[in-house]
């Protein structure tokens, strides 16, 4: 065979065996799987919300020991509360002036949505910021003015002056009692009366001088008032004023003293004769429930012992039983609506009924006292 004819031939072999491959390829056996169609991509999580931000404005330092760290303590009762659905802040001596204005309002406009001001005189300003900021929920302490998106809360302050003045009543030798007072305003002047009332309850002879210190927080004030009340005759000491001072001068000059707002036993452990407290923790977790929820609305909400706002604490070992029996007998009636501290006949300090006997007071009339009743001594300041 020549070798044209082999490469011939070896040319045809090729050839077949490309068209038999070709042949197995296209055959239904040897066919490719379709290529697997593709995953449907997961759906986004839902967005987490973002934490309502909430700030305080406080009228004196956190570490007070008595009314702002009171504040404190309840919004570190909203934090352990929400946990990570708020984030809260505050700015602490905040003058109850124009800087309260300006402090307000820049809380509103880094975001904050739920603020709250945390004394008297904060009032005009927070309805001045509130006006401008529709959008923001404002909380009020202490005043009387609201607006569409500015609600007013207080404490039941009253209650607990009534309960240590029961303590002094049973307590004082000198049968003279004195009050550190801060600010002229109805809930001081209602809180001198009702620890008087305490007080008479029982022993009748007391009588109660007060010293104005025109202001919430001033140590320096509050001791030198406190020290001319016991250079006066007073043994036992109350106050409507924010630090431990008062409790401390007593406690130099061998005397007795309230703790006022929190517990203040440290400051004066052998002055001290209880302390009557507030716990702002409950209304401010409701306060933001409310927010959180859509629920918030204006008005006003005042609670008491009834709705664990107000208590006497650490009342001291030398209190006779039955006079703390008569405070805890006053607790279960603050509880179940059966004792009110404003029932007639109480008479003014001009000697004329302003309550006739078996009436209580209403909210309305206890919001508007300026007025001393019997026992207590010198004028309203104007």
């Amino acid at each position: 065979m020549t070798d044209l004819s082999k490469r011939s031939l070896m040319k045809a072999a090729a050839l077949t065996a490309l068209a038999s491959a070709a042949l197995i390829g296209c055959g239904k056996k040897e066919e490719a799987a379709p290529a697997a169609a593709p995953a449907p991509a997961a759906a986004p999580a839902p967005a987490k919300p973002e934490p309502l931000k909430i700030a305080f404005a406080y009228v004196g330092p956190v570490g007070d020991g008595g009314w702002t760290f009171a504040h404190d303590n309840g919004r570190k009762a909203i934090e352990a509360e929400f946990g990570d659905k708020v984030v809260t802040s505050f700015v602490e001596s905040v003058p109850e002036s124009a800087d309260a204005e300006r402090v307000i309002r820049d809380m509103a406009g880094q975001g904050n949505k739920l603020i709250f001001g945390t004394t008297f005189g904060y009032m005009e300003p927070m309805l001045k910021v509130a006006a401008d900021f529709k959008d923001v929920k404002f909380e009020h302490a202490t005043g009387y003015k609201t607006a569409e998106n500015l609600r007013t809360y207080d404490s039941r302050t009253y209650e607990g002056a009534y309960m240590a003045g029961v303590i002094a009543g049973a307590m004082t030798k000198s049968n003279t009692l004195g009050v550190v007072a801060s600010i002229p305003i109805p809930e001081v002047i209602r809180n001198i009366n009702s620890f008087t009332l305490g007080a008479q309850s029982v022993n009748p002879k007391i009588k109660t001088k007060v010293v104005w210190v025109n202001g919430w927080f001033d140590p320096p004030k509050e001791t030198e008032a406190a020290t001319s009340l016991i250079n006066g005759g007073a043994d036992v000491l109350f106050q409507n004023t924010d630090s431990s001072a008062v409790l401390q001068t007593a406690e130099k000059m061998g005397k007795r003293a309230f703790g006022w707002d929190s517990d203040m036993t440290a400051y004066g452990p052998k002055a001290h004769l209880g302390s009557a407290v507030i716990n702002w923790g409950p209304y401010y977790v409701k306060a933001v429930k409310d927010a959180l929820e859509g629920t918030w609305s204006t008005g006003g909400v005042w609670w008491g012992h009834k709705e664990g706002a107000i208590d006497m604490v650490s009342v001291a070992d030398d209190v006779p039983a039955e006079i703390r029996a008569k405070v805890d007998t006053i607790k279960a009636g603050l509880k179940d609506g059966s004792f009110h501290p404003w029932t007639g006949p109480i008479v003014g300090q001009d000697g004329k009924e302003v309550l006739p006997k078996d009436a209580k007071a209403d909210d309305a009339f206890l919001g508007g006292v300026k007025f001393y009743v019997k026992g207590v001594e010198g004028k309203v300041p104007n």
